[in-house]
């Protein structure tokens, strides 16, 4: 088995490098490097990604030893079919480690090729440390060592507000790039740079909002074998990530001319407000995740790609998504169907077994979140409750009992209050009623008294007694049959 580098795989012409990339992690690799090599074969783009690794311990060493390649198998479902696809990505020329040769990492800010930052740092990344030190080498936090890489290059070219960078931050968090930016001003300020300095990253910089989407399940380790034999290469740094992506970018639409996304086949957008697919993608992926998880798994599934195989559940699953969830939400029709059915078929994937306990993580606070926003909006509207996603509180409520309908105890992951709330109430064996309404009177959970809410306690009652009564199964057909 070959090792994979630049002289075991015919070298290409390489590309000037123009991305500072951030993370050396799963997803970048498999999200924005992919996107950029897409970028080099369709358009004039030609640039490379210089990975800097952002924390102490990483991946950059092993990075640089297959000189930037690895493999992308990326699979999934895709128009209702199977499909697998191995690409070998080359928009990676090299990596640095700022910890191992901090001067290295500061030349970057010397080459005026560069233009673009991209970053996914986990969702704790943005945020300043006390022991940030101009002196460090490096800084401890991320924005720091974007703060110090900035400031050379100001001093480097005088102060020149052409060689700023626009920075694309992939953070797991809401409006990324004004929270980077204001981390890295809060930095300059801490550090009594010059009030120049600081009116330069103002100036010369530009800092897009994201939101991104791609399920990056990672290194396969346990079909790494299979893998190796159908590239002929031994790839350490082999990622597998699912067909679907989406990246949606909030700021000035002049971006496309220095970095072409509306000139390839991809699914990128660049708007004014990205808040509309952020609430999408809550409320139609995450919120029919959380919606499904209770009433599935007290139906007897164990897994996502069982539930939507499931006829019954299947229907639940579509009728919260299309009647229930997409009507609150202000995006054009077509593009939330399209969306959902994507989501469909991300479900369906027959490569991922994707466990409902997995995802049952802190289902409380993630059905205030993911569902109950969706909830107030619909009544709004329509001046009615959704019959689903309320039924879906009800069968969370069951399934907090912390027993299935056979009697076998269910592992619950949750906060130690959450847990001991549901512990006591379901211990004290009270009636249905009780129990609906101290669970929705549980302003710890709701943020509200949700018995308030027109017509929810009678609703959750209702519901609680037809599962308690029926069994979880036949109380699903007789909600789906209203």
């Amino acid at each position: 088995m070959r090792e994979l580098n630049r002289s075991t795989y015919a070298e290409h012409e390489k590309k000037k490098e123009r991305v500072i990339q951030f993370g050396e992690g799963n997803f970048l690799r498999a999200f924005c490097d992919w996107i950029i090599q897409k970028l080099n074969q369709n358009t004039d783009f030609n640039s490379s990604v210089v990975i800097v690794q952002p924390i102490e311990r990483g991946m950059v060493d092993l990075l640089n030893k297959q000189d930037g390649l690895y493999h992308l198998i990326l699979q999934g479902r895709e128009k209702g079919e199977n499909i697998q696809r191995i690409e070998l990505i080359e928009s990676v020329s090299r990596g640095i480690n700022p910890y191992k040769d901090f001067d290295h990492f500061l030349q970057i800010a010397q080459n005026e090729a560069f233009r673009f930052v991209i970053s996914n740092t986990t969702e704790a990344g943005i945020a300043v440390s006390d022991e940030d030190d101009f002196s460090g080498n490096p800084p401890k936090s991320f924005p720091a060592k974007v703060t110090r890489l900035l400031y050379e290059r100001f001093k480097y070219f005088n102060g020149d507000v052409s060689k700023g960078f626009i920075f694309i931050p992939c953070e797991l968090i809401n409006n990324n790039g004004k929270e980077l930016h204001e981390k890295i001003v809060m930095t300059a300020e801490k550090w009594n740079l010059e009030d120049d300095f600081v009116k330069w990253i103002d100036k010369a910089n530009r800092f897009y909002n994201t939101l991104v989407d791609r399920i990056v399940p990672g290194f396969p380790a346990d079909k790494k074998n299979e893998y190796w034999e159908k590239t002929g290469y031994e790839d350490n740094l082999l990622v597998v990530g699912e067909v679907f992506h989406f990246w949606v970018l909030e700021g000035s639409k002049d971006i496309l001319k220095e970095i072409p996304f509306d000139k390839v086949d991809l699914n990128i957008r660049v708007v004014d407000d990205q808040q509309p697919y952020r609430t999408r993608k809550v409320r139609i992926l995450n919120g029919a995740h959380t919606a499904m998880v209770p009433t599935a798994y007290l139906c007897g599934l164990t897994t996502v790609g069982e539930t939507l195989s499931d006829s019954m559940m299947r229907e639940y699953v579509k009728k919260l998504i299309f009647d229930e969830v997409i009507p609150t939400i202000d995006l054009p029709q077509d593009e939330l169907e399209d969306f959902a059915d994507a989501v469909i078929e991300r479900f369906e994937n027959p490569y991922v077994k994707h466990r409902l306990m997995d995802i049952s993580l802190n289902s409380i606070s993630k059905y205030k979140t993911r569902i109950l926003p969706t909830v107030l909006d619909y009544q709004k509207k329509n001046n009615k409750l959704p019959e689903i996603l309320v039924f879906a509180l009800a069968s969370l409520i069951t399934f907090y009992r912390g027993v299935d309908e056979d009697g076998e105890k269910i592992e619950l992951n949750d906060d130690t209050d959450v847990l001991s709330f549901f512990k006591d109430l379901w211990d004290a064996e009270q009636g249905v009623e009780t129990v609906a309404q101290k669970v929705l009177g549980n302003e710890k959970f709701w943020g509200m008294d949700l018995n308030e809410i027109s017509g929810m306690s009678d609703k959750i009652k209702a519901d609680l007694q037809l599962i308690k009564e029926q069994g979880m199964k036949k109380a699903v057909t007789e909600l789906l049959g209203r």
